[in-house]
């Protein structure tokens, strides 16, 4: 891998979170915006069918969930910063599905890498529950991660290659609105 030369060796360790909270398409679009994410990618994780397809997992059969592997610099924003984010991109509240998606692959799920990112979700969902930080109890689950697939290539970036699609305009565009509002000190700077 080529480093810029203006960055140090140090300046490229990176780690992995794993988010399933609804449409892969929302989620990605809400996290490449953050500073100290370098990529995500949108995929599914969390099933029993190996390799499936978009349409696969559509039917609700496959046990998997849309996610994202979220690829980001700690040194730059923790994993506490991306639950933050997590818990503000969705309603951690709704089972198996976020707005008009509906579906165990919609469900609200976090993947851990390392019983540190376990050990921090159960304390976030934990709090927030005792908290009251929503209206209802927060049904996201906490699972190991396992295979993670991505999907097809149309799924990459999909935001940023189709905004002006209506799925993009209705569904998305509000949700990245609230959460840019959110994390505005956190954003990469806008071209």
């Amino acid at each position: 891998m080529n480093q810029p030369s203006n960055q140090t060796a140090s300046d490229h360790q990176q780690d992995t979170a794993t988010f399933a909270a609804g449409c892969f398409w929302c989620v990605e679009a809400q996290f490449q915006q953050l500073q100290g994410v370098d990529t995500v990618i949108s995929g599914f994780t969390g099933g029993h069918v190996p390799h499936p397809s978009y349409k696969e997992v559509c039917t609700g059969t496959t046990g998997h969930a849309e996610a994202c592997n979220i690829i980001y610099d700690p040194a730059r924003i923790s994993y506490d910063e991306l639950l933050a984010a997590f818990f503000t991109a969705h309603d951690p509240t709704q089972l198996n599905r976020q707005g008009n998606d509906i579906g165990t692959q919609y469900r609200s799920a976090i993947f851990f890498h390392t019983p540190e990112q376990k050990e921090k979700a159960d304390y976030y969902i934990r709090k927030l529950n005792e908290e009251k930080a929503y209206p209802n109890p927060i049904v996201t689950q906490v699972q190991p991660y396992t295979e993670f697939y991505p999907a097809e290539d149309y799924h990459q970036d999909y935001y940023k290659l189709n905004g002006d699609q209506p799925y993009c305009q209705m569904v998305i565009r509000p949700k990245m609105e609230k959460f840019k509002k959110v994390f505005r000190d956190k954003l990469k700077p806008q071209p």
